[in-house]
């Protein structure tokens, strides 16, 4: 029953008619933190001014503001770990390359090995 519907492809949501937010990374997130922030600050301007009209156009913009506030640390985010990664890989590939080696930085060298360098 479970599995039947597993290998129907999901189906992806557009936002905007460009924006699928399944598949672009923080897209989800930004979208959602943005709706938050368009409730709190419509609704915290509303209680305010109890002006309808004003505190829809206040909501759309915290909702713009929140979501590209959002988007931008994500993704600012997302290329630190992805710098992280690739300097980790290349250091574990390095570790393998001069494991053993007189380049191996955790081998103690002796007194001999230093005279030859």
């Amino acid at each position: 029953m479970a599995g039947e519907g597993d290998s129907e492809p999901r189906k992806s949501f557009k936002l905007l008619g460009f924006l699928d937010v399944q598949s672009v990374p923080c897209a989800r997130e930004s979208v959602l933190y943005g709706s938050l922030g368009s409730l709190v600050v419509g609704l915290g301007h509303f209680l305010a001014t109890s002006r309808v009209r004003r505190s829809c156009d206040f909501a759309v913009g915290g909702f713009i503001s929140t979501m590209l506030g959002y988007w931008f640390y994500c993704r600012y985010s997302l290329a630190q770990q992805r710098i992280r990664q690739r300097m980790l890989k290349e250091g574990m590939k390095n570790r393998i390359l001069f494991e053993g080696s007189y380049l191996d930085p955790e081998k103690k060298q002796t007194g001999n090995e230093r005279s030859d360098s």
